[in-house]
């Protein structure tokens, strides 16, 4: 049986065979080397070969921690940052703007439609906000959109958020939208039809201060040549003479007319002043063959007609 030296060293040889001559000469030479060192170089050696190791497995460590450091502050990072994904909006979640676009005018409120034309609100207030605090000045009974147009730029102004500009925009919106509403109406008007003619003027009339006076001026079938604003701001209809409305019929080759003013009081009964005009314009047309086909006084949602009330009774 054999010992344990003569095992070490038939196992160191078996390694031996295995290796190049090189190797073999290199490791004979550090045994050889080794044997020659006394006990404390032996151990000098051994000190400062774990001294490089620990140093290796510190600075193995330190590049770890530090490693591990930045993940932890990345990882924070990452954390901290948060990723915004796009959501599904409803048609109620959408901006005017984009509602228009995707389902267009017609599926906007009153507001958002203001909304539009305003374009932007306020640190505190959005666009739509600001229309909905227009759409709430409208006075009774024009309320909404229709009301628009008695609100003046100074009301407007008093809205945080609407300054001239935006109020400008806001009053021409409510005289475009009349005017596409009265040209409407214009298109196959009766005009000898004295309320197809005063609903056409009341919208324009009713809500002013001041006497407006209009004079409509028709072709030999009735046909519409022109309409034209006599005065406004003018206190009485007394202060238009027959001179100035004749004037104005004979420029646009008129052969019949009709004379529409309001009363701002809202009560359309005719003032004296109203019949003696009305009379004297009468009878000048007929001795210049431009007839008068009627006289409308507008008042509050109401109207009078000289042709139906007052000509048919004398």
């Amino acid at each position: 049986m054999k010992n344990e030296h003569e095992i070490s060293v038939e196992g160191t040889l078996s390694i031996e065979e295995g290796l190049s001559m090189e190797e073999r000469l290199s490791i004979e030479e550090g045994l050889s080397m080794e044997e020659g060192l006394s006990m404390e170089e032996r151990l000098s050696m051994e000190e400062k070969t774990f001294t490089r190791e620990k140093a290796l497995i510190k600075e193995k460590a330190s590049i770890k921690e530090k490693a591990s450091i930045i993940e932890r502050a990345f990882a924070k990072e990452k954390a901290s940052v948060k990723v915004k994904r796009p959501k599904k909006e409803s048609p109620a979640q959408l901006l005017p703007y984009e509602r228009f676009l995707r389902f267009g005018a017609e599926s906007l409120t009153e507001a958002e439609l203001l909304a539009i034309i305003i374009r932007t609100g306020t640190k505190e207030k959005s666009a739509l906000q600001l229309a909905e605090q227009v759409l709430k000045l409208a006075r009774y009974p024009k309320e909404g959109l229709l009301g628009l147009y008695d609100i003046t730029v100074k009301e407007l102004q008093e809205i945080s958020g609407i300054g001239e500009v935006k109020a400008v925009k806001l009053k021409c919106l409510a005289e475009l939208s009349m005017r596409i509403n009265m040209s409407r109406a214009r298109k196959g008007m009766n005009f000898k039809s004295s309320g197809q003619v005063a609903a056409y003027f009341m919208e324009k009339l009713r809500h002013l201060e001041t006497e407006c006076v209009y004079l409509v001026c028709l072709d030999v079938r009735g046909r519409l040549l022109c309409e034209k604003r006599l005065s406004e701001g003018s206190v009485r209809m007394s202060l238009i003479s027959p001179r100035e409305i004749f004037i104005a019929a004979l420029a646009n080759k008129a052969v019949n007319i009709i004379l529409i003013h309001n009363h701002p009081s809202g009560d359309p009964t005719p003032s004296l002043s109203d019949r003696e005009l009305t009379d004297n314009v009468r009878e000048l047309g007929e001795k210049m063959d431009i007839n008068l086909l009627d006289h409308i006084v507008i008042g509050d949602k109401r109207y009078v007609s000289f042709r139906e009330a007052v000509w048919q009774q004398q």
